[in-house]
């Protein structure tokens, strides 16, 4: 289906965001009316709002028209309605509430009026369980077959540089709880004594020789099997932060505290869109935020067979 937008200059670019990552509609997207040009919409600024009737009423009419408005412009969504009537296309609504809607809402109707559900419990029910149970059969599974492995790597760590084997460091997780996050250790034993909480980054000078490895392979993660056995993390969800980072992170980030709605992951949607390390946080919470509300199990599957993908390639990681 050919669609274009027209609204506001500011809400187009969250819809075009959101429409960008979510295809589940099929909309092909033509290009956007609106009186200013927007940078960050990568489709054809069509013209002012005042040129989308003479599209509509022409021989090129798209098959849909998304409208976005401020609160308040009733008077521009007025003027599109009376342009689209007798027209045969499709109409699409964004309520003025995108900016404070924090996850996928429905509609529900009560004596005529419309009742937008702005909110709702995720991973309940059957849902939560089938999820814990993929979780622990697989990490069960996991530790199992790879404990030779982690034998080998427990003493190649021990040997190549002092210090302990494992690294634990506090995260937080579901409903903003702290937790232990294990990780085989790949750093110096005192790699933040002087700089404080900092995060790691290419060619880290803090980093061991054996640990360039275990980073770059990400097997320094693989303990943290053990955290999703112990119901502190999931397989997959969105990559847990320290409490001074999230601190940081939530007075600046739209929505970012969403992320905690559901336990943290090994790996996550962002992850294996090449958002880590330090990408943008407001494109990482984006791409989680959408892991949340379409969750399933394939999804999982997906996620964790495009991150098995990645670690063979040897991409992404550092």
């Amino acid at each position: 289906m050919n669609v274009v937008l027209a609204g506001s200059a500011g809400i187009l670019r969250q819809v075009y965001e959101r429409l960008h990552i979510d295809t589940t509609l099929n909309f092909n997207l033509t290009g956007y009316f609106a009186n200013a040009h927007v940078n960050e919409i990568a489709v054809p600024h069509l013209g002012k709002l005042s040129d989308l009737p003479g599209l509509i009423a022409s021989e090129n009419a798209p098959d849909g028209v998304v409208i976005a408005f401020e609160q308040g412009d009733h008077q521009n969504i007025w003027q599109i309605l009376q342009a689209t009537e007798g027209r045969n296309l499709e109409l699409f609504y964004v309520p003025d509430v995108l900016d404070i809607i924090t996850s996928k809402f429905h509609t529900l109707e009560a004596g005529g009026i419309p009742l937008l559900q702005l909110k709702a419990y995720v991973l309940a029910g059957w849902q939560g369980l089938l999820k814990r149970g993929f979780d622990v059969i697989v990490s069960l599974t996991g530790l199992l077959l790879l404990s030779p492995f982690f034998l080998l790597l427990a003493t190649i760590i021990k040997l190549t540089s002092p210090g302990p084997v494992f690294y634990r460091q506090k995260r937080v997780s579901l409903d903003g709880q702290e937790f232990a996050m294990i990780k085989f250790r790949s750093m110096r034993s005192d790699a933040e004594a002087d700089t404080g909480p900092v995060w790691a980054k290419a060619d880290d000078p803090r980093t061991t020789s054996i640990g360039k490895l275990l980073r770059r392979t990400s097997l320094d993660e693989l303990p943290q099997l053990i955290n999703v056995i112990k119901g502190e993390m999931s397989l997959v969800g969105p990559r847990p932060e320290r409490r001074h980072f999230v601190e940081q992170f939530q007075s600046h980030v739209p929505k970012y505290l969403e992320r905690h709605r559901v336990r943290c992951g090994m790996t996550g949607w962002a992850q294996v869109n090449g958002l880590r390390g330090q990408s943008s946080i407001e494109d990482r919470t984006r791409y989680d935020l959408y892991y949340i509300e379409n969750w399933s199990l394939w999804f999982d599957i997906k996620i964790i067979l495009m991150t098995v993908s990645e670690i063979i390639r040897g991409e992404n990681a550092y």
